[in-house]
């Protein structure tokens, strides 16, 4: 949050949109459900993938008073001519506190309908200096601590919205997420693009993104890419691209693993009605 020094009624005159911006309301998310069909955006690498399909399902729900629920699942089946087909069923569930203070997440990864990687279970916590402890029940018992700031994904996800009201142009912050079997913390660098106004271009976007209020907000096109920790001088890991809505909803996915990438359509989308938290 941006201090501003008011010198005089003039410099008060000057300020005032950027001021009246830091008073806006806090970042109100939706509670929702969303699907999204996957298609091939971009093929080549060394894994020969020639075609892909899939979908995404998820499910938003809770408010900074009760916390977050994220219900996340992505099926994508992968073709080519070397490996033949290949079916990933990725799924996850997470609760965060509403201070963004605390995180429980489970996930399982299966290829083929077999559990592909361990599942993994586990808490994570911020201490009052921002650094992460976590503690993994599955797939083994072991706990860490990481120094630094870092924060969890709804948080991340308010930050982005916060930044792109302020007009700013990059996000760079540590996230914890408990992929990659709860053990790594990712480096990331967002960059946030020209502001979209409330009813503009909505001709051009999915049927799904033009019902309930989504044309009265402003959205955001968001590119997020994601670096082992401490090597965000390096390639990232995967980078995704979307049209970030002020409620916290996206369209026009773009999932980029490096050696193909997917573009995900919103086919469907339910806002649920918002709750009564002020906080």
């Amino acid at each position: 949050m941006r201090l501003f020094v008011v010198a005089s009624g003039l410099s008060m005159s000057l300020l005032a949109p950027a001021f009246a911006e830091t008073l806006k309301s806090p970042v109100q998310l939706a509670p929702h459900r969303a699907v999204y069909d996957l298609s091939l955006l971009r093929a080549g690498g060394s894994n020969g993938v020639e075609n892909a399909r899939g979908r995404i399902a998820m499910e938003f729900g809770g408010d900074a008073c009760e916390g977050y629920t994220l219900k996340y699942r992505q099926v994508t089946i992968l073709n080519s001519t070397e490996s033949g087909s290949n079916t990933v069923d990725v799924q996850t569930a997470t609760y965060e506190a509403g201070d963004g203070r605390a995180m429980h997440f489970k996930s399982t990864s299966l290829r083929q309908g077999r559990i592909k990687d361990e599942e993994v279970d586990g808490d994570a916590r911020l201490t009052p200096h921002g650094s992460l402890n976590v503690e993994l029940k599955q797939p083994r018992r072991k706990a860490f601590e990481a120094p630094g700031e870092t924060v969890f994904p709804t948080e991340h996800l308010k930050r982005l919205i916060e930044a792109g009201r302020r007009g700013e142009r990059i996000l760079s912050v540590r996230v914890y997420d408990g992929s990659n079997k709860g053990e790594k913390v990712y480096d990331t660098l967002g960059l946030i693009g020209r502001r979209i106004e409330p009813g503009a271009s909505l001709a051009s976007v999915e049927e799904a993104a033009r019902k309930d209020n989504l044309a009265t907000l402003a959205r955001w096109p968001v590119t997020i890419s994601y670096f082992e920790d401490g090597k965000a001088d390096r390639m990232p890991v995967y980078t995704i691209s979307f049209e970030l809505f002020e409620n916290g909803i996206s369209r026009d996915l773009k999932l980029d693993y490096g050696d193909f990438a997917l573009k995900g359509e919103l086919k469907s989308l339910d806002i649920q009605k918002p709750s009564d938290c002020q906080r």
